[in-house]
């Protein structure tokens, strides 16, 4: 969608109202919904609800971080207010959902549906320890309200620590996938752990938010602003390798908060005007690039989902009413010709799938070559850390060996193996682009560019060489293999566990060897993985474009059989062109 300014907007909102009337029109038409069937109008419905949802909901900060990042006492200072519950274990923790109300109240919404209200103080570690033990299911969220001026314009949902609970990432992923911007909070005395990287680089990155902040909070325990430069500019560095569109702001959330209740400030040691000053901006661009746009930036979503809509239910009935201009006849030559169709598809994937196999072999073998180069020289490097300058005097402090070093191999060989796989998947995309041109030509394609304009049944398998390459190129590796390799995890446990009974580099260098072994065993494995996905999501697309055609065809069949095929283009027709006037008002909002 082109970018739309606060004059046009309210066009826009016009618009918008215009196309919804259309689309409803289509969904509340009986004679359509009873030639259709219930799953047209069902996904009609279901847009309907979701586009209605996303127009009128509370625009949502999610605030993300492990444990003791003071990721509630941020919200909080934000807020200017205590609300958002601290100090909680990892068994009390809940997701808070935090917006406007005239009065302060809490309500605990349990997973069946149940809601029952709470007082303030029962959101304490203690309380909340004993009273979830009586509720009769478990805590979705807690619903907190408070008349705090922001949330008047935003809600801002708190998520418990990432790496500890498990069997509430489904939420957590459910609330980012709805989230309009991120915070994601981070210590200065805790410079992005291994599993902080993994998850910013496997779950926050790949959905390229428009705001995304990365706060580095408790920068008023450093000592001196020369730390908290050299922190900022580590943090600054890795955000740029793994989230190179946030905004990194150094903060106390505490002493913010102290400042805005008015209680007394944290010990200065010479680096308050910094966070402080820091804290304002993150604020400024909170309200400049969020708050101020809110209302521009629904109006682009909306149009979006509404184009998709639109595109969607327009072909689904251009197949329908070309399907209903033929006989029964032609229409049982069609399901022969689409099962003959499906058959030869089904042996091209076949033929392919040996040539998936052998490119990303010789990938992996790559890959694995360059590893060992890479430790060979990381060998260097680590020895490189014991030299001395030319007084004779270490060039590396043993305090900085001790503080940094583990940090430092961690990064550059989780550096290396996302490089491999980054290049990597650049490779497959052209492979499997290759592979795709082949099987639209098996099927009588050349021109792939043409495949979206065919609007008849036949457009489902013509499609299907554009949706290969774009599916399989979607594929999630297993777990957090793509980010680090999991196996060469418990070599680096080594190292930390005993870093503090002898030098470390002797530890690294004890170790190097199960290292480098370990991770090349994680590079077959990642490869071995994402070859099954990529073959996996080529015969998930054959499967499910094959039942799409089949069921299509069948229920052409049987509305042949009870409606004339006179009145059933006439329906499908009008339905058709009240479509087209809602692409026509789409079009002036569509990039160019």
């Amino acid at each position: 969608m082109s970018e739309i300014n606060e004059y046009s907007n309210v066009n826009a909102h016009a618009d918008i109202e215009k196309i919804r009337a259309i689309t409803d029109s289509i969904a509340e038409d009986k004679e359509l919904a009873s030639i259709l069937g219930h799953d047209f109008t069902e996904s009609l419905s279901d847009w309907k609800t979701l586009i209605g949802k996303r127009s009128s909901e509370p625009f949502t900060l999610v605030i993300l971080g492990d444990f003791k990042r003071g990721k509630s006492t941020i919200i909080n200072a934000l807020l200017g207010r205590e609300i958002a519950p601290s100090n909680v274990s990892p068994e009390t923790y809940t997701i808070n959902e935090i917006s406007y109300g005239e009065e302060r109240e809490v309500t605990a919404v349990l997973e069946n549906g149940q809601r029952v209200p709470l007082q303030m103080g029962d959101i304490t570690r203690d309380r909340l320890e004993i009273l979830m033990k009586m509720f009769p299911a478990k805590v979705e969220y807690l619903d907190i309200r408070d008349n705090a001026p922001i949330l008047k314009e935003i809600r801002i949902v708190d998520t418990p620590g990432l790496s500890d609970l498990d069997d509430l990432d489904r939420q957590v992923t459910e609330y980012l996938v709805n989230a309009d911007a991120i915070m994601y909070a981070a210590s200065s005395l805790l410079p992005f752990s291994e599993s902080e990287q993994m998850y910013l680089a496997s779950h926050v990155q790949p959905r390229r938010f428009g705001m995304l902040y990365v706060l580095v909070n408790m920068i008023d325990a450093l000592n001196s602003q020369s730390d908290v430069d050299k922190i900022m500019r580590r943090f600054k560095m890795l955000c740029e390798k793994i989230v190179p569109n946030a905004f990194v702001y150094g903060i106390s959330g505490a002493d913010e908060l102290r400042r805005k209740t008015g209680a007394a400030r944290l010990p200065d040691k010479g680096t308050k005007e910094f966070y402080e000053t820091q804290f304002m901006q993150f604020e400024m661009s909170l309200q400049r690039d969020i708050i101020l746009k809110k209302d521009i930036i629904r109006t682009e979503r909306v149009l979006t989902m509404l184009d998709d809509m639109v595109s969607e239910t327009s072909a689904k009935l251009h197949m329908f009413s070309e399907m209903a201009e033929m006989d029964y006849k032609k229409l049982e030559d069609k399901e022969r010709g689409f099962d003959e169709q499906c058959s030869q598809l089904s042996a091209a994937l076949e033929e392919c799938k040996p040539v998936l196999h052998l490119s990303m072999t010789e990938m992996q073998q790559e890959a694995e070559s360059w590893m060992y180069e890479f430790f060979a020289k990381l060998r260097k490097s680590i020895l490189e850390c014991r030299n001395k300058d030319a007084a004779g005097n270490d060039i590396y402090s043993s305090e900085d060996i001790e503080k940094y070093f583990y940090s430092y191999l961690m990064e550059k060989v989780g550096e290396a193996y996302r490089t491999c796989i980054e290049y990597h998947r650049d490779k497959m995309k052209e492979t499997v682009d290759k592979l795709s041109r082949q099987l639209a030509k098996k099927l009588g394609l050349e021109d792939l560019s043409q495949v979206t304009q065919v609007t008849s049944v036949d457009r489902i398998m013509r499609s299907l060489g554009k949706n290969v390459m774009r599916q399989v190129m979607g594929v999630k590796l297993f777990g957090t293999s793509e980010t680090f390799p999991p196996a060469t995890m418990t070599a680096f446990s080594k190292i930390l566990g005993k870093k503090k009974q002898t030098d470390i580099i002797d530890i690294a260098l004890e170790n190097y060897d199960d290292i480098r072994l370990n991770i090349v065993n994680d590079i077959k494995n990642v490869y071995q993985d994402l070859e099954v996905k990529a073959l996996q999501q080529l015969d998930g697309i054959y499967q499910y474009q094959a039942e799409l055609g089949k069921e299509a065809l069948g229920h052409a069949k049987q509305i042949m059989e009870s409606y004339d095929s006179a009145q059933i283009g006439g329906t499908l027709k009008a339905a058709i062109d009240k479509l087209s006037k809602a692409s026509e008002i789409l079009k002036k909002y569509k990039q160019a």
